[in-house]
């Protein structure tokens, strides 16, 4: 039928250019459905985000269809015709039916029939009031015939006007129509069934069918499955039970995408669901009450509420959500009265609601007494391997004589998903191989700048302390017994017990088995970084020196300069 937005313009030129402008096509009789289930089958599929073209009278009426409507149906992926009481009594219906039928066929456009408050078979073979129709129509049929004859005895010249006429092959392409839809598999609603439940399942379908993402995620997905699955497992979506999951792990561990895919996944089963994303980010620029408009106007389609004041807002989010199951995820979360203001308790949640929060510092969901937390793993060599493959060169494993190199830039990431992306990124369509060796030295030598900001951000949230105690496990402590490093640390006027909980809070640092710190490669070279941004062209001013050259350039060469190092490595001298 017509349009949800008023796209005629758009239509040709979008399916020119590969996408369609319309994913479902709802046929409908008006006077039947209009008003109920087709208005509210319309809305949620409209709120899920799916395109969906309906007549909302905007299309001037007649026995044929015009060239938009038909540009409409073709350009659908989907349709779904409601075959009411009345469907077989309007010929507009019969005729977009059959252009519908046609798409099927030579466009393998997919069709969903819904018979509503009708029996299959009254449709396929025209029983009830389908007969009824059909008899009207061979009566016109009759008629229009005996004037044609009319007109050809006594008016010649007349091409075209008897071109709305019904004649018996009209007649036979309706009646096939109806049988070809009558026996597909759809939904049939009978008397006394729940509409509303009908309609969700109507959504679910079409989403699942369209293979839709509810938020936008990257195609190149590796080696997540087994982390979908333990989140899946974690949250136990079927339950009734209200839930709180979070993930934790550095920058670029790949939580937002673990976040999404889930989200994606599961949201079907939820009455509303929303993601906030950047949550550190736009708290910081907008302010809480922002986040909070978010939640209540996206998941309650509510859109006079100008939350303004952050108690009101989590008085608005208590009222509306009680008795509602909804699946909130809040990404890159940094203070506990972020989640606070969102998503405080279980209990503002109807039952059966799920909420996932994903910070780099597990204090935060420690303070939400979570029912479990999951820590994503660095990726192994083989699919580091791929994922840099499919952004270097667009295929899942590297070009022949570039396995070396690839390698090699793989082993300098420590299998990060985010850097495997950045540079991999960087080197696609570079077939240069001494680019690919100097790109290599380079990333030895000064760390990629995106993938350090995103790094950063955990660093910078430290204590003045903290930071230190940062820089020198980066620098020189990895390895070794946590003991000896807290016995130096105290030396230091340090705090090393409690900076120490911190930085593993955080993911920066990491004790093993043997109690010996050790930390991911990309934040040893952001350490690095760090301390080379302190005084790039002269080391003897920076806190902290560890390459052997550079320790021998200011012991043997500088007089002056070194009064600002503190720390020096020389256990390679020692050696």
């Amino acid at each position: 039928m017509a349009a949800a937005h008023d796209q005629a313009s758009s239509s040709s030129s979008s399916t020119s250019s590969g996408l369609k402008s319309y994913e479902v096509f709802l046929s409908f009789h008006g006077e039947d459905v209009r008003t109920n289930f087709a208005d509210h089958l319309y809305c949620a599929l409209d709120r899920t985000g799916i395109r969906t073209y309906r007549d909302e009278d905007k299309l001037p009426k007649g026995e044929t269809i015009g060239p938009e409507l038909i540009s409409a149906i073709q350009d659908s992926i989907i349709s779904i015709p409601i075959l009411s009481d009345n469907y077989a009594s309007s010929k507009w219906c019969l005729n977009e039916l059959t252009q519908i039928s046609n798409c099927r066929k030579t466009q393998k456009q997919i069709v969903f029939p819904i018979f509503y408050k009708v029996e299959p078979t009254e449709v396929r073979n025209q029983r009830r009031k389908y007969e009824e129709a059909f008899l009207e129509y061979e009566y016109q049929r009759s008629v229009d015939e005996s004037q044609k004859d009319l007109v050809e005895k006594y008016v010649e010249g007349l091409e075209g006007l008897q071109m709305n006429k019904l004649n018996t092959e009209i007649i036979q392409k309706w009646k096939e129509a109806l049988r070809e839809v009558g026996v597909l598999n759809g939904w049939h609603l009978k008397e006394g069934m729940y509409e509303g439940k009908l309609v969700k399942e109507v959504v679910k379908t079409v989403w699942t069918t369209l293979n839709k993402r509810l938020l936008p995620v990257s195609n190149k997905l590796v080696g997540i499955q087994n982390a979908i699955e333990e989140m899946l497992m974690r949250l136990d979506i079927e339950s009734g039970d209200r839930k709180i999951v979070g993930i934790h792990g550095l920058g670029g561990i790949g939580k937002t995408t673990i976040a999404k895919v889930v989200c994606d996944t599961v949201f079907s089963h939820f009455e509303g669901y929303k993601f906030i994303e950047n949550v550190r980010e736009n708290a910081s620029k907008f302010g809480i009450p922002y986040l909070q408009n978010q939640l209540i106007n996206d998941l309650l389609k509510e859109e006079n509420q100008n939350i303004t004041d952050v108690g009101a807002g989590i008085k608005v989010i208590q009222q509306r959500y009680c008795n509602k199951k909804v699946l909130i995820v809040l990404d890159d979360v940094d203070q506990d009265d972020q989640v606070k203001s969102l998503a405080g308790d279980r209990e503002w949640f109807g039952n059966g609601s799920k909420i996932i929060i994903t910070t780099r510092n597990k204090n935060i969901l420690i303070a939400q007494k979570p029912d479990s937390i999951y820590e994503p793993k660095v990726m192994e060599f083989d699919d580091s391997l791929k994922l840099f493959s499919q952004y270097a060169f667009g295929r899942d494993q590297p070009l022949e004589g570039y396995f070396d190199l690839s390698k090699a830039m793989v082993e300098s990431t420590g299998g990060l998903p985010l850097a495997l992306r950045v540079i991999g990124s960087s080197l696609f369509d570079e077939k240069k191989k001494a680019v690919w060796k100097d790109k290599l030295k380079q990333m030895q030598k000064f760390p990629n700048d995106h993938v350090m900001k995103s790094l950063k951000i955990s660093y910078d949230g430290l204590e003045y302390v903290e930071k230190q105690m940062f820089l020198d496990t980066a620098l020189f402590f990895i390895g070794m017994n946590k003991d000896i490093a807290c016995y130096i640390w105290e030396g230091c006027d340090f705090f090393p017990q409690a900076g120490l909980e911190v930085l593993c809070k955080k993911s920066l640092v990491t004790i093993n088995e043997d109690d010996n710190l050790r930390m991911h490669d990309m934040l040893r070279d952001l350490g690095r970084f760090i301390v080379c941004q302190e005084s790039i062209q002269k080391p003897g001013q920076r806190s902290r020196i560890w390459s052997q050259k550079e320790v021998f350039e200011v012991l043997v060469k500088q007089t002056v300069g070194i009064e600002y190092t503190f720390v020096i490595c020389c256990e390679e001298f020692v050696n």
